[in-house]
């Protein structure tokens, strides 16, 4: 397998990344809303309380049934670590940043909030218009096609 580390303790390979960008494709098309938190060099355990702890492999199917509208899980963030899935369910600080485009609802504030006091990356999917965001260091970027979502979530590997 390639991984793209950035820390010893913490790495996706291209085989998640895959799952994470199909995943997100599908609930895209469906207008099924979606946090996904990936876990960078700060080990977010107060995040990560504030869920449902899990121990699962990343796969495409196992993100749609977290966050299918009836699951019991589906409201919150999912936290990946470790090539796993770690927790679901899970609160974000809300960004206080008022310049936040008012077209972005709750989950961009909340991914937003997130990746201004962690160096995690956030990918959010829109239940209202399908849209897919990814989120760091603040900066919320609208993803062109499931290629540029793979790509942002590499590199934000590589970066340090």
């Amino acid at each position: 397998r390639r991984f793209f580390p950035r820390s010893n303790d913490n790495q996706v390979d291209t085989k998640a990344i895959t799952e994470i960008a199909q995943a997100c494709l599908e609930m895209s098309e469906q207008k099924t809303g979606a946090l996904i938190i990936i876990r960078r060099k700060i080990k977010l355990e107060d995040i990560i309380a504030t869920g449902d702890t899990l121990d699962a492999e990343i796969s495409c199917r196992l993100i749609m049934n977290i966050f299918f509208k009836n699951s019991p899980l589906h409201d919150g963030a999912m936290v990946i670590a470790n090539d796993r899935i770690v927790a679901a369910r899970c609160t974000l600080p809300i960004s206080k940043n008022p310049n936040i485009p008012a077209n972005y609802g709750m989950r961009h504030r909340a991914a937003t909030g997130l990746s201004e006091e962690t160096d995690a990356c956030v990918v959010v999917v829109s239940e209202e218009t399908g849209n897919i965001s990814f989120v760091m260091d603040g900066h919320i970027k609208t993803m062109g096609s499931i290629s540029e979502l793979r790509i942002a979530i590499e590199s934000s590997y590589r970066q340090n």
